[in-house]
């Protein structure tokens, strides 16, 4: 939970209604926006800031915490109390041992000091000076320093653990660097308003040794970190014993900059909170508190330019800092902390600090480099946060407040893909000693880095590799033991899609000896000599797969180079990219893979419709309307044996015997003899397209015609023909019929339906994770029994949200990604006061804004009256309907959407423990799909036998507990597959008749239930592969006072009847809860 902000998500009350995303109403009008954010941030501030009164009982908790160490007598110390932790230094117990004395000096430092404490880490860092005399003067060699400064700590524990003031004392590290260790003591009173309260020892060691031994790019202090040899520098080493030889110093400069002034440790505060939502940014290798803060002071002095002065507000402090951190030339040159005219430290001094570590920021005595931790990728993503906080502040609605502030951006949801590394008892790890320079944890991270990136080339954006190595519970007596027993994550950000899931990468001409050579020994066996297109002979490798399969490609190649240079097995090896593809397949496949017929199918279909010449009036335009055209159909249709036009095709022993067919729009040429009267203009359609049909099956196509649906099977597929005219528009605003306008008009619906077509079409060109996201999304809100209540177009439009607006991240590509966010957005946003605007096109202007907001607003003058009453619940707005009547007029209510939403929550929380954490127990993938029946007060089970498309079936419903109302046999008028063999087929015209077009024994039995039961009941079902239906008994005030209420006392008669209605479909029928009287 490392970074964790639990702050108020919601609007502070003082705020009130409308959220961020609402307009001001005209009231409100004169309250600019800008007003609104400083009273937001001023919220937050009041939030993330402990009382005064918190602070002072924090001050003298730290204080008599202070006293107790300054008064634990002296004694000697000896290295059997931490006998671990010397013997994993490699270091002889004998040449350890010391008198204890005291320190002369307890401080009190960090955001307690600097006015800058920001929950949830309220814990108060207390420097405790290391008293001269402890100490020899080389014992800044070979670890000798690390082991006494633990020493000096375990006498301290010793003491504190036995007096009463104290309730526990704990062990952790200083920015996860196992060789310093830190106490964490918790004072016996607890401060209500600080739950969690401790008091952080860190030693430091002013003036301890002579600072030309510990010079940062020449001098060697760890005798055994050689090369051939050959002593080499240890920067790291060294800058980490300067770093507690100035930690006093430094504390006190910073201090003394944020002191008494307020807009400075609000800033602070902000930056903080922003750090800590992205959790990757906020760890040992990038960013902490106190370098945010080392950063602040350099901006306010003249050789960080002075941009920071004291005339600024705090937003003004926040959005310099981050313009700072994500476009400043000034990282390159090393930053320094001193002013112009005090400047100790050399050009060449900071020349040698850039060469020896990423990142330099020199302290104010100019020895230490406060970001000798900080990695040149951590670095990297450092600023691609901050720009894209940049792009938020500029875009968002109120700043961006919601987006920067309150939006968790962890690596589950940041990156594309996670994978996670077991290293415990690795060989390439257990032959690294735990400290030399660095420590074998950092040394591993970056030795994974460097091995992506090599493997990974320009497929990546972004790799970042991070290892928390400390252990959450730490025995100093068992050393470094349990240091890294959590596994490494690696997050990947993918490039374009081309580059990141192509086939081949090509390296270098094999007349380039050498890096043929480096190239050769890198990929191993992978490595192979091709002559591509134009004629080039290469070095390359090559990962033949499946066009569905593309996505894994990334896996497969990091897999492949972690396994072969790290020693790894597979089962080390976790990469999340392919886990949820299960709810996708169809016998081991995904049907994506048939889209290219489909499309074609249509093609031939669209040309042959042109072409005819019998129809009275010409065929102008075609355009397909379902969702597998626009790649989002969780299961498109693959091609049926039956729905060919010859029958040259071989026939399979079987084949179903349901057809979905897929909708088509047609527009036929203008004319001026269409009838006005909206009855007779729908004869008229009906009539073209039986001309239509008639003529189609001249030229050979399957045609079933009827006054109501004309389908044409063909190349394998079967198609819906549907006629829009533009007029019928017109009628319909003319006709002016109150009933008319709530169920829109066939042409109003088409209308919608080819825009909505033509957007999404469009997205999915841009955007090639969004289909697969899309299918995740559609399949979870069925296997969650949603079918019912929310369209498949509404749930496009909320993905495409995701990619439209993505901030505080970039557009997802990856589906696993793209599906947290889509259910996260799902669960946070603001529905009731806020409208959700889905500009596909990026056009909407200004007026087109205040249009949708005016439209939501007077969708919401019922909210005062009956606030659990509105319409449309889910408010989408689009370019072609900015009233959101094309999907969710009707539905979901808001109970329905908050129950969607509450799912959503508990789905997106395990996907992500799932993504960092894997599998354990009874929580797998799964479960994402998995819905419990028990939350429904009755269940219907079908036949799985029975339904259209049994092989859709995910998990088959278990039985739930509740009293078995009814048990039904299966019929045996319906089979979901017929057989083709050439016994049983004597006539294929004969078999074509059997085919049932859209039928589906699911939905009907849906519809006649409404029929028989309009008010007593609500109906949950899964309409892509599930046999179970859900029901909840509607409130008596729903049902109305007319209806017999005795009825209702005995649901058993009720449920007997549902099973009467689907009788031959419905296997059994179970009461969990009985309806409430009201």
């Amino acid at each position: 939970n490392d970074g964790e902000v639990q702050l108020n998500p919601k609007p502070p009350k003082a705020l009130s209604l409308p959220s961020r995303r609402r307009q001001p109403t005209t009231e409100a009008a004169m309250v600019s926006a800008e007003y609104s954010i400083d009273l937001k941030l001023s919220e937050l501030l009041k939030q993330a800031r402990p009382s005064a009164t918190s602070l002072r009982a924090a001050g003298e908790a730290t204080d008599a915490v202070g006293e107790l160490i300054k008064s634990v007598p002296p004694q000697q110390a000896a290295a059997e109390a931490a006998s671990g932790f010397v013997r994993d230094l490699g270091l002889a117990a004998e040449k350890l041992a010391f008198s204890f004395r005291p320190p002369e000096v307890v401080r009190l430092a960090g955001s307690h000091a600097a006015g800058a404490v920001t929950r949830p880490d309220v814990a108060a860092d207390l420097l405790v000076r290391l008293p001269k005399e402890c100490f020899h003067e080389k014992d800044f060699l070979n670890h000798r320093y690390h082991a006494k400064r633990c020493l000096y700590l375990c006498v301290i524990e010793k003491s504190l653990r036995s007096s009463p003031l104290i309730r526990k004392v704990s062990w952790s590290t200083f920015q996860d660097e196992a060789r310093k260790p830190v106490l964490h003591v918790y004072p016996a009173t607890e401060i209500a308003e600080l739950p969690g309260f401790y008091v952080r020892i860190i030693p430091t060691a002013s003036s301890l040794f002579d600072l030309s031994k510990l010079n940062l790019s020449t001098r060697n202090n760890v005798r055994a970190y050689t090369k051939d040899g050959i002593n080499q520098p240890t920067p790291r080493y060294n800058n980490s014993i300067l770093e507690d030889m100035f930690l006093e110093e430094n504390a006190e400069y910073t201090g003394s900059t944020f002191a008494n002034w307020k807009t400075l440790q609000e800033a602070l505060v902000l930056l903080k909170v922003w750090a800590r939502q992205r959790t990757s940014i906020y760890s040992h290798d990038c960013l902490n508190g106190y370098l945010i803060s080392a950063i602040l002071v350099f901006l306010t002095l003249d050789s960080g330019g002075s941009i920071i002065n004291r005339s600024m507000t705090t937003r003004q402090i926040f959005r310099v800092a981050i313009n700072f951190f994500a476009t400043s030339k000034m990282w390159s040159k090393g930053l320094v902390i001193q002013p112009m005219k005090k400047r100790t430290i050399s050009k060449e001094g900071i020349a040698h600090l850039l060469k020896t570590f990423d990142v330099a920021i020199c302290d104010v005595s100019g020895h230490v480099n406060l970001a000798f931790r900080m990695t040149k990728s951590a670095f990297s993503e450092l600023q691609d946060e901050a720009a894209c906080t940049l792009n938020c502040l500029d875009k968002c609605r109120d700043g961006g407040f919601e987006e920067l502030f309150m939006t968790k951006v962890d690596f589950g949801a940041k990156f594309d893909s996670c994978l996670r590394i077991n290293l415990k008892g690795n060989s390439k790890v257990t032959a690294l000693s735990f400290c030399s320079d660095d420590e074998s944890w950092r040394v591993l991270e970056k030795d994974v880095q460097s091995l992506l990136q090599q493997g990974l080339t320009d497929r990546t954006k972004m790799i970042r590799v991070l290892w928390r190595s400390t252990p959450s519970e730490w025995n100093i007596m068992d050393g470094f033991s349990e240091f890294g027993s959590s596994p490494l994550i690696v997050g990947v950000m993918l490039s374009l899609l081309e580059k990141s899931y192509s086939l081949v990468d090509i390296g270098p001409n094999p007349e380039n000896r050498d890096e043929a050579i480096k190239f050769r020994k890198f990929w191993g066996e992978k490595a192979e000599l091709r002559r591509f297109k134009d004629g080039a002979i290469a070095e390359s490798t090559v990962w033949e797969t499946e066009t569905w399969e593309r996505h894994t490609i990334i896996k497969r190649i990091a897999d492949y180079v972690l396994s072969k240079h790290l020693l790894l097995r597979q089962e080390d090896l976790t990469h999340v990219v392919d886990q949820l593809d299960f709810c996708l397949l169809v016998g081991g496949q995904d049907p994506v893979s048939s889209s290219g017929a489909l499309l074609e199918a249509f093609d031939t279909l669209a040309k042959q419709l042109r072409l005819l010449d019998d129809v009275p009036l010409k065929i102008s335009t075609v355009q397909p309307l379902d969702s597998a055209f626009r790649h989002t159909s969780v299961f498109p249709p693959e091609p049926h044996p039956l729905a060919y036009e010859k029958s040259s095709q071989r026939l399979p022993n079987f084949a179903a015997t349901c057809v979905r067919s897929l909708e088509v729009m047609i527009q036929l040429e203008g004319s001026g003899n269409w009838p006005l009267d909206p009855v007779a203009m729908e004869k008229t359609k009906s009539a073209f397209l039986l001309r239509i049909g008639e003529s189609l099956e001249d030229r050979g196509m399957f045609v079933t015609a009827s006054e109501d649906e004309v389908n044409v099977l063909t190349s394998g597929y079967s198609f819906l023909l549907k006629i829009f005219h533009e007029r019928g528009l017109v009628v319909q605003k003319q006709a002016g019929d109150s009933n008319i306008q709530s169920a829109p008009s066939e042409d109003k619906e088409l209308f919608f339906r080819s825009q909505h077509s033509s957007m999404i079409n469009g997205l999915h060109g841009i955007y090639q994770a969004y289909g697969p996201v899309v299918r995740l999304a559609k399949r979870w809100i069925s296997a969650h029994l949603f079918s019912s209540f929310i369209s498949e177009e509404a749930v496009e439009l909320v993905a495409a949200y995701l990619f439209l607006r993505p901030f505080p991240f970039h557009a997802p590509s990856s589906r696993v990604t793209g599906f947290l966010r889509f259910l996260r957005l799902l669960s946070s946003f603001d529905w009731t006061f806020s409208p959700m605007i889905v500009d596909i096109n990026n056009d909407f202007n200004l007026k087109d804004e205040k249009e949708i907001n005016e439209n939501f607003m007077l969708s919401r003058r019922s909210y005062e009256q009956n606030p659990h009453d509105i319409e449309p619940a889910m408010f989408l707005a689009t370019s072609y309907d900015k009233s959101s009547e094309a999907w969710t007029k009707q539905s979901p209510s808001k109970s329905v959407l908050k129950r969607i939403a509450s799912y959503a929550k508990s789905s997106a929380e395990l996907l992500t423990n799932l993504i960092i954490h894997g599998q354990s127990g009874q929580y797998t993938w799964e479960c994402l799909y998995r819905t419990p029946l028990s939350n429904y007060d009755a269940v219907i089970l079908l036949h799985k036998e029975k339904l259209c498309r049994p092989h859709h079936v995910l998990f088959p419903a278990e039985i739930p507990n509740g009293k078995l109302v009814i048990q039904g046999k299966p019929s045996n008028d319906f089979h979901p597959y017929m057989p083709l063999s050439k016994s049983v087929v004597r006539s294929l015209h004969d078999t074509r008749d059997k085919l049932l077009v859209n039928f589906d024994p699911t939905a009907y039995f849906l519809r006649d239930l409404k029929c028989a039961f309009p008010v007593t009941f609500k109906l949950w079902h899964d309409s892509i592969g599930g046999d179970a239906i859900g029901l909840t008994w509607e409130s008596s005030k729903k049902r109305g006072r007319d209806e017999d209420d005795e009825a209702m006392l005995d649901p058993t008669s009720i449920l007997k009847e549902v099973g009467d209605v689907g009788k031959g479909l419905v296997r059994s029928v179970h009461l969990l809860k009985a309806p409430k009287l009201e």
